[in-house]
């Protein structure tokens, strides 16, 4: 049976400001890549941790059918949050300890919803850090933002 990987990875220029997600989610079996598929977007007026939270929610929701999935990503915000910190938002009514609106709670619903289909297992990697599949995710966020970023004027 092969494993199936999505390498997550979240931009952005200037935080907030224009920024992307990138996917990059592949079929191993063994050494052999079987299946591979590209996926980015972006937003004009974002931040780094929506675009690193909707990486993993477009990874998710892109499955067609429950999946046994391992989600890797450099932003420990997502893992810690979804692997640990969910939870008590969760029994809080989506506020953190000290009683406050958990941040971008939309998000962490949608993340929530979409890795409920799933078997989901979270893996961490320092990004920037030649980890060939994050710097392809990585590219991929870049180019989801491209779009949105303003172009630079000609001298």
């Amino acid at each position: 049976m092969p494993e199936l990987f999505a390498y997550t990875d979240g931009a952005c220029s200037g935080n907030p400001g224009p920024g992307g997600w990138g996917v990059l989610l592949r079929a191993i079996e063994g050494d052999t890549v079987l299946k591979e598929r590209e996926l980015c977007g972006g937003e004009a007026e974002t931040t780094n941790n929506r675009m690193e939270l909707l990486a993993a929610i477009n990874a998710l929701e892109t499955l067609e059918r429950a999946s046994k999935v391992i989600v890797v990503t450099d932003s420990a915000y997502v893992k810690n949050g979804v692997t640990g910190w969910i939870f008590g938002w969760k029994r809080n009514g989506w506020k953190t300890s000290n009683k406050k609106p958990v941040k971008n709670v939309d998000l962490w619903q949608r993340l929530d919803e979409a890795q409920t289909r799933h078997d989901v297992t979270w893996e961490w990697v320092k990004g920037h850090a030649g980890h060939p599949e994050n710097e392809k995710a990585d590219e991929l966020a870049r180019a989801g933002m491209a779009p949105f970023k303003p172009k630079k004027a000609q001298a």
